[in-house]
């Protein structure tokens, strides 16, 4: 079970606002791992590979927590589930 904890402490490493999307977190993820890939930090190779590291177990874990999310926001599923306003006020209050 992944502790709350640990998905802030990701989610800050990483620079995401709370409602960031998946497309959002890739780029994210490969842009800071761009970023401090060692080959850009000749002077400090051991601390790029240590920030790539966590970067990393960042990633991980908010891949883990998306895996776990309990709610399908695939499109086709959320069309077929939405209803329209009429559909909502005839199940809400019925027919006339």
């Amino acid at each position: 079970m992944l502790s709350f904890d640990k998905l802030m402490k990701a989610k800050t490493l990483l620079g995401l606002h709370d409602k960031a999307t998946l497309s959002e977190i890739k780029t994210r993820y490969k842009n800071m791992m761009h970023q401090w890939h060692p080959d850009k930090h000749p002077e400090d190779p051991e601390g790029a590979h240590a920030m790539s590291a966590q970067i990393n177990e960042a990633y991980a874990t908010l891949l883990e927590y998306c895996s776990a999310y309990e709610y399908n926001f695939d499109e086709a599923f959320l069309k077929e589930q939405t209803l329209t306003p009429q559909e909502w006020w005839t199940k809400k209050f019925g027919g006339r």
